[in-house]
């Protein structure tokens, strides 16, 4: 019920693996640094922005994923090439943790990538994305090959269609675009994106569809819901709201998600936990299924329960 019967296949960016079977790999928290809004800024995104603000939000992330086991990676965000150069440059040279180039438009996105391999980072970089809504997707296709990018990722939702299938129609449409340039990557995995919280239920459902069909590593952005939920905070103050937030998080990793795109990295470190206890339930759901633990003794379950995994091995 819980495995899948198709191949799984698995992604490895920047030495990050991710994909396979549920319960195999921990999910990925993808959190975004120098988006709109970003403290590091201070409302002065022209001015430059706080270095030591940020220094510390990577390197809290890079702590968390050493105590958690969940992998961490940064989606930087930029408006322009230039701004790409300047956040690329600032992000590895603080840690070594991949991370994706970020933008609503092709030209400065393309323009990151170009950077990227410019300076030697496409292993650890991953292109952030090819989307259904592109107007000029044949050429994007082709630049981001005539770049050299290895790693993609595919948004397939679908205003048309907003159901779970509109998500499979999505990903066969950028699938077919990219078999059309002849277009070959090394890793290739699917954002069934969504607008609300209780929707994120449909890329839960559209990722376990995906895995069946093409058993291609899948992701969402939860975060777009929660974020977006501004009565949780009259309601509730920030603390009630955050719970929601790492809650549909923590949802979502157990629901067919091997990366989340999580919003700003400022919130790490309640998603991170939350994550991590996600994975070790999803872990013991397929030992349940399996009798087959993860192999990797930094996997969530193992590193942070290990008591309970000397009783499973005894069972």
């Amino acid at each position: 019920m819980f495995l899948f019967e198709t191949e799984q296949k698995v992604c490895e960016v920047g030495g990050v693996r991710f994909g396979g079977q549920p319960g195999q790999y921990p999910t990925v928290i993808c959190s975004s640094i120098f988006q709109k809004g970003d403290r590091v800024f201070e409302g002065k995104r022209k001015e430059g922005f706080d270095e030591k603000r940020a220094e510390e939000m990577l390197k809290t992330q890079d702590r968390l994923w050493a105590e958690t086991g969940v992998p961490g990676m940064a989606d930087v965000v930029a408006n322009t090439g230039k701004e790409f150069e300047r956040y690329i440059d600032f992000v590895t040279s603080v840690t070594d943790m991949p991370f994706c180039v970020d933008a609503w438009q092709m030209k400065p996105k393309l323009a990151g990538a170009a950077y990227c391999a410019e300076k030697g980072l496409l292993d650890r970089m991953f292109y952030n994305s090819i989307t259904v809504w592109e107007e000029d997707l044949d050429t994007e296709i082709r630049e981001i090959v005539e770049i050299g990018v290895k790693h993609v990722l595919l948004v397939a939702f679908d205003m048309a269609d907003q159901m779970p299938l509109g998500r499979i129609s999505g990903t066969q449409r950028l699938l077919d675009a990219m078999e059309k340039a002849g277009a070959r990557f090394e890793s290739v995995f699917v954002d069934t994106s969504v607008m609300n919280g209780p929707a994120t239920a449909f890329c839960g459902v559209a990722n376990r569809m995906i895995k069946e069909k093409w058993g291609l590593p899948t992701a969402s952005a939860p975060s777009n819901g929660s974020y977006m939920w501004k009565q949780a905070q009259e309601l509730w103050g920030f603390k009630g709201w955050s719970a929601a937030d790492a809650g549909l998080e923590s949802l979502a990793a157990f629901m067919y998600h091997d990366m989340i795109f999580s919003g700003p990295m400022a919130g790490a470190t309640r998603i991170f936990p939350a994550v991590a206890m996600a994975d070790a339930f999803t872990a013991t759901a397929a030992f349940a299924e399996t009798n087959k633990l993860p192999e990797s003794e930094d996997h969530p379950l193992n590193r942070l329960f290990p008591d309970f995994v000397d009783q499973l091995k005894g069972m």
